[in-house]
Formats: C-alpha cells, structure tokens, sequence
C-alpha cells in the first residue's frame, strides 16, 4: 500500500478517534515506519480552523508558542484559553497545518521559528546536539516523579531533559471477552500462547488476532523487542539486539504469518477498531484512542492486556507517546519561555488534565491526574492507564534515528511478508545502526 492510500484510509477511518495528536506522539519524529510513519501528517476529524494564529495573555515579553494542526475539535480553542489566562507575558498561539515537524525544524534554524513549540517526543537528537533547543531540567524539578518514566526518559538526553511532556497516548492488545470464553482461553502471558490461541480463535471467517494489515510488520518491532527483553539499543547506546533471542522474537510474527490467523486485508488498518467490533478478529492490536469506539460497538465484552513476554525471561510492554512542550534556543527572551513553559505545563495542573481528557481520548502525563480523570475511573481504560504507567515503553529511544527505523522497517517487512532469516535482517539493521549511532555520539 502506497503512502497516499494509506493517507487516504486514515482519513476515511475518522469517524473514529484517531487523531495526529494520538499517531504521532506514539511515533515520534519520523521514527515510526509503516502505517505509522505515514500516518504521521493525517489530522484525522477536520479541526475548527485551518491554520492562522491568536494572541492572548499579559503584557511584558511576546512569546510565539507553535501547535501542530490538532484533529480534535475544540483543541485549538483550549491552547488559546490556556495562553489568554497567562499573565506575565502576551503569548501568540500558532496552529500549524501541514508538514508541522518538518517546517518546525527548519525554523529552529532561523530568528523566525517559535519560542515555545510542541514536538513528537521530545526534540530530535540533532536539535539537542546542534544547540536549537534549551535544557528544562530545572522546571521539571521535583515534578520528575510524577512524570511518565519511560516518556520522561525519551525526551532526557546525558541527564538533560529538553521537553515536558503534554499528554500520553498508548497502544495495547485488546481482545472479545465472549469469544475467548467460549473457547476457553485465558488471556496469554507469554508470545507461544498468543499464538495457541490465535490458532484456536481462528474460525470461519474470523481470524484469530490483528496485528494491521501488514502482519505487524510495521507496527510490531518494538513490541516484540521488548518482549525478548531487549530493546533498539543497549544502557550504554550501543546496537541492542543482535542476540539470537531478537532473531527467535521477530520470528514469531512470520510464524503468525504462515499459521495463517493473523487478520489481513481488513476494511480499515489496526488504528481503527472496526476489526474487533464487527467481529472480524478475536484479538486486536490497537490506541487508546478507539475505547470509545470499542465501547459502543461491544459493550463491556472486550479485555485489555499488554503484549505478551515473548518467555519467562522477557517483559511484557505497552509502547507509548506523548507530544513534548520544547523551547528554542533562538527564542528573543529564554528565561520568558522557560517560564511559561513552565507555567502551563508544570503548574497548571488542571489545564493539563483538560487538555488530556476533554478532546479526544488521551492519558495525562501526569502520574497524579490519571486518579482525577473521569474518562479513566473504571474499567478497560483504568486498566489501560495502569498498564501505560506500569509496562510503558516508548516507542523508540532518542538516538534510534530516522535513518535507524527506516534500516529496521524495511527489515521487518522482508522477515515478515517474505520470510526472510532474522538474523540475516538483524545484521543488515546493524550495518546502518552502527555509523549512525557513531555519529550521532561524536
């Protein structure tokens, strides 16, 4: 599938609640490949405006704070109400249509870029080494525990942290409750039972699990990485997974894949829940985001678990995101926009949650505001909210750059559809990793 049919699949699924903010902030900048890496430019529902700017806030220093183009109505209304209720300066919001992260890095290297903007994960690496974004370790302060671990850690580079994180988005496995009841299987702790009962959940027209429809292999890397207990790279930044436990691990998705109960070919991609709830899969990989759509179309007959370790010596995980509030370097008046960064997004505490909650579906960055958030009291998604903070993983670390993940996406599409060796593909992964990461280092 082309990136334009991708685009256009994206568009027609919402509908439901995916939204850039949800897709990428789990992808982070372009370091997502697959379905994920091209959904990165779709807005999802149109927002209520198509770009422009508001200015609100006090008087003193002008501080331009940049949004990418949210999908969520309403979500342009809430930052211009946060930045109009700030008083020790006048903040200019900008709502930015298009290539939001390209544009947004050409900035950074300009006097025309924002003061305050909002980024995938944080900054790139090469925003922090080449000096375009300044060090926030100093706002976070005693807040870092209360912070999202693995997504504080993404955006934290030789102990310096580069943004606050916004809002935490998150993928999990979703299954029908009903369906394994009645075929008497328990929710899978480990990736051979997973399989097991994809096998025996495969039935008719009804495929035992979906992984998108490209058999996972753009969405599942990292998953089954992790699963081994390993991860991109090593505690000391080194390539991390060429060790024969990643080659047995991504292996199993071709296993899936010649078993034939893996979901393909389905109406709408693994970002929609249509899948589960018109009863094409029993089990379904898939965002936070479509509880609200899994709720109407189910009921409560749905369960949510992470993936599964792929033995007893792996770790089970759920991949994570969040978009990062950033400031330039450039910026005319730093300590300004360190100060209101600060503001919004360490001290305004109820905004945060608001921003969280109230447009679109979304878990609060902030470990202590989960208990407050009405959307997460109960149920599946308490569960889910629990699992993001407990077995999060962010979707790839720091120095994993572009050039890494489209090495590694590229691998996973030959191990997956064409049955390629693992190790073979692992070691072609490393062949880029390798000077990349010694760039990057230097």
């Amino acid at each position: 599938m082309s990136d334009k049919q991708i685009g256009r699949e994206i568009g027609q699924a919402l509908g439901a609640n995916l939204t850039r903010r949800s897709l990428f902030a789990l992808g982070g900048a372009a370091a997502v490949t697959g379905a994920l890496a091209a959904c990165g430019s779709n807005t999802g529902r149109e927002p209520a405006a198509t770009g422009g700017g508001a200015s609100g806030g006090g008087s003193g220093a002008t501080i331009n704070q940049w949004y990418h183009q949210y999908g969520e109505a309403g979500t342009q209304q809430a930052v211009e109400k946060y930045a109009a209720a700030y008083k020790d300066a006048t903040v200019k919001v900008s709502w930015k249509p298009g290539d939001y992260d390209q544009s947004t890095a050409a900035s950074l290297l300009t006097d025309a870029g924002p003061d305050v903007f909002e980024y995938g994960n944080g900054p790139t690496i090469d925003m922090i080494k080449g000096g375009q974004v300044v060090d926030l370790t100093d706002l976070i302060g005693d807040t870092k525990s209360d912070f999202n671990p693995s997504i504080l850690e993404r955006m934290t580079y030789q102990g310096k942290t580069y943004a606050i994180p916004q809002v935490v988005d998150m993928q999990l496995l979703v299954y029908r409750k009903s369906m394994l009841d009645k075929a008497g299987i328990a929710p899978p702790q480990t990736i051979d039972e997973l399989i097991a009962a994809a096998k025996k959940l495969t039935q008719g027209n009804v495929k035992g699990l979906f992984l998108g429809n490209d058999g996972g292999a753009g969405l599942m890397g990292g998953p089954m990485l992790w699963s081994a207990g390993l991860d991109y790279l090593t505690k000391d930044n080194q390539f991390g997974f060429d060790d024969p436990r990643a080659a047995t691990a991504l292996g199993k998705l071709r296993e899936m894949w010649d078993a034939k109960v893996l979901l393909l070919g389905a109406p709408k991609d693994w970002f929609d829940a249509s899948a589960l709830t018109s009863g094409l899969t029993a089990m379904q990989f898939t965002g936070l985001w479509t509880f609200p759509d899994i709720k109407k179309g189910l009921g409560d007959d749905f369960g949510v678990m992470a993936w599964p370790a792929l033995d007893g010596s792996g770790k089970a995980s759920v991949p994570v995101g969040a978009y990062g509030s950033c400031v330039s370097a450039k910026s005319k008046d730093v300590a300004a926009a360190k100060k209101f960064a600060k503001w919004l997004w360490i001290d305004q505490t109820q905004d945060q949650l608001d921003f969280a909650t109230a447009y679109g579906f979304h878990i609060p960055s902030r470990t202590s505001l989960i208990s407050q958030a009405s959307t997460l009291k109960s149920g599946q998604a308490a569960d889910a909210a629990k699992l993001a903070t407990d077995v999060g993983h962010a979707q790839s670390p720091i120095l994993w750059t572009p050039k890494c993940a489209t090495a590694f996406g590229d691998a996973m599409n030959r191990i997956v559809k064409e049955g390629a060796d693992p190790a073979g593909e692992i070691a072609k992964v490393k062949a880029v990793a390798d000077p990349e990461l010694k760039r990057v280092l230097a």
